[in-house]
Order: structure tokens, then sequence, then C-alpha cells
């Protein structure tokens, strides 16, 4: 069934990206981390800072997120601190290392992007990014009142 494919197709691709990433940092000397690492680092670097919209964006538990971002605290590479706009929730933001390793992590991934349009031709890479930047509407079944 394509469907299935779909869902399959997108999730083996964002696997072969993050493992390269992951392989890219590893060979720069940083320590390997896990995949929710990973998507969290990507949350903040796109501006997603509390950790409750980050698990709400994730599609996880807020624990689970507190025990990632516990984690990445550990390593270094974030840190908690109130946020200035409402001190009932905390933010995350990059300490010194986790942008030393953002840093790390786009030519990582500019690398895979290049690497990824030589394989598939400009134009068909350049047709993917479209599409995935195109807006797909509303994911949400609406059932009548």
């Amino acid at each position: 069934m394509r469907t299935n494919q779909l869902i399959i197709a997108l999730f083996q691709r964002f696997c072969w990206l993050d493992e390269g990433l992951q392989a890219r940092l590893h060979d720069r000397g940083w320590p390997d981390i896990s995949r929710p690492q990973s998507m969290v680092m990507t949350n903040i670097v796109s501006g997603i800072v509390r950790p409750s919209d980050i698990a709400r964006n994730l599609g996880v538990s807020r624990q689970a997120i507190h025990s990632t971002i516990n984690q990445m605290v550990k390593l270094g590479m974030v840190e908690l601190a109130p946020d200035p706009d409402d001190r009932r929730h905390m933010i995350v933001s990059l300490t010194e290392t986790g942008a030393r390793m953002r840093q790390d992590a786009q030519r990582a991934m500019d690398q895979l992007a290049d690497q990824l349009a030589d394989r598939l031709g400009h134009d068909r890479f350049d047709a993917l990014l479209a599409t995935l930047e195109a807006d797909w509407g509303d994911n949400k079944e609406r059932r009548p009142a």
C-alpha cells in the first residue's frame, strides 16, 4: 500500500540524514548523542525553547523531554534557565559547547545536502526540498458536529 510506503520512506530518509550527521559529529570528536537529543537540539536551533513546547512538537511526554534535556545538561550541551517572559516556565538554550557542536552539525548537514544533491541531481534535490517545504495543509480529520 502506497500510504505505508510514504511513512516508511520518509522515516528511512530521516534516519539516513541523522545517522550521517551523527557519524560526522563523531568524526569531529563530539560525544555520541541519541536521536532524541538530536531532535531537541534541532528544536532549540529552530527557536522552540520551552521544554513543554519541544515535547508537544515531538509528540512525546514532558517527562521524556525533561529526561533528555537533563542528559544534555550533564553533557554540557544545553542549560536551563527561567523564562524571562514568564517565570513559571523554563527555557533551554545552547551552551558555548552546544553552540560549537551546532556549528559542526551545520557543516555536516551542508555536506549531506551536497552529497544528496549530487546523487539525486540538483533539479530533483530542489524539487524534493520544494515538496517538503510546501504547505501540506491541516492533517487533522474534521468531522461534522
